[in-house]
């Protein structure tokens, strides 16, 4: 299972994804599920990643190889005229691919077996920062403020703390601190979802990344948010009327 979320802001774009591909009792895997590109003071495209690794996998090479050598039938993210035209690009490679594999397999009837969704955010110069999900049969919706956020992978834990915290003006820090929160109650509530975590902060007008890093498990401003959300959940609780029974 995965978590990702993409999150717009008034100054950018947020974007934050976990890394594991396989949890059982003696067997657990990661695999980065964010990747970004960029050409400076031009344009910075990212995509994040959840479904069949194989699936994503390809997508993702494909992707790779077209920014080397792009063709006419081929277009590169880097010479996209826009970022609808960037999601398009991403979402018919995604919807081709699973349905060769789909029908490689002997499985048309199937295909949700090599299923993927992916997120795709950046900024191209002259335009405004974009966020679009894109779903297995390649079609997409784009982020506005009224939806200002998107989520794929294992998204239920995390929703109602984005959906209760998410400011459109807040700042990048903050923005941060939800999405850890987020993810600090998704790791908690499913063990397919684990640390470490890809974190890319795109600001406005700024095309290289603002920051970028990753977080693992002795990661100290992690273990101090995780502490603290716990304590503070448990005061609020603790602070809340007493129900009485009669």
């Amino acid at each position: 299972m995965t978590y990702c979320v993409g999150m717009m802001l008034d100054r950018g774009l947020v974007l934050m994804s976990d890394t594991r591909t396989n949890s059982g009792v003696d067997n657990i895997s990661t695999f980065r599920k964010m990747v970004h590109w960029e050409i400076p003071g031009e344009r910075i495209i990212s995509v994040m990643t959840a479904g069949n690794l194989a699936t994503t996998q390809a997508v993702i090479s494909q992707l790779e190889e077209r920014t080397k050598a792009p063709s006419e039938r081929h277009n590169s993210l880097l010479e996209a005229p826009t970022m609808f035209k960037v999601a398009s690009i991403v979402g018919n490679l995604l919807q081709d691919i699973i349905e060769e594999r789909a029908t490689d397999n002997g499985q048309k009837a199937a295909a949700g077996t090599f299923s993927a969704s992916m997120i795709v955010a950046g900024q191209i110069k002259g335009m405004e920062p974009r966020l679009f999900l894109i779903y297995p049969e390649g079609n997409f919706i784009e982020a506005s403020f009224d939806t200002p956020f998107f989520q794929i992978g294992e998204t239920k834990y995390g929703r109602p703390i984005l959906i209760r915290g998410y400011d459109r003006d807040m700042s990048f820090e903050s923005a941060v601190k939800l999405m850890t929160v987020s993810f600090d109650s998704t790791l908690k509530a499913n063990l397919s979802v684990g640390l470490p975590l890809d974190l890319l902060v795109i600001e406005r007008d700024n095309f290289t990344p603002r920051h970028e890093r990753r977080i693992d498990a002795s990661d100290p401003y992690f273990q101090s948010v995780s502490t603290s959300w716990s304590e503070a959940l448990r005061n609020a609780l603790d602070g809340l009327p007493d129900y009485r029974m009669g």
